[in-house]
């Protein structure tokens, strides 16, 4: 069976790190695409993270070497991936924005923040 192709905005902070770490080996889902801030964007990710893995187990070799996007970019995450987990460290308003600007480019978003939770018709209530 082949896995299902997912991503991590705010990969490179730690809940972010353990979303991959978690998702490391995962018989379903595959991280293919990380995103963080525009200051990390364009780098390798074993670099962007640089002496910050906050982790107990090392990077996972299969995303060492994955270029970091920019969170904001919602076409390049449509591109690379079948839906995101969200692990943004932003305010809530920010973080609200960035979320439904990704839903609303058919990217669904897998997220624990109340004010962006969606329901199982994935509409907000």
């Amino acid at each position: 069976m082949e896995k299902i192709a997912c991503g991590v905005i705010g990969a490179t902070g730690m809940v972010g790190q353990n979303y991959i770490r978690l998702l490391n080996n995962h018989p379903w889902f595959e991280v293919r695409y990380v995103a963080a801030s525009a200051r990390s964007a364009g780098k390798r990710y074993e670099d962007a993270v640089n002496n910050r893995w906050l982790m107990d187990t090392d990077i996972p070799e299969k995303v060492k070497g994955l270029i970091v996007g920019d969170a904001a970019d919602a076409l390049l995450a449509k591109e690379q991936c079948r839906f995101v987990f969200s692990a943004v460290n932003m305010a809530k308003q920010e973080t609200r924005e960035l979320e439904n600007t990704l839903a609303g480019n058919d990217i669904p978003v897998v997220c624990e923040a109340k004010p962006t939770a969606f329901t199982a018709r994935g509409r907000k209530e």
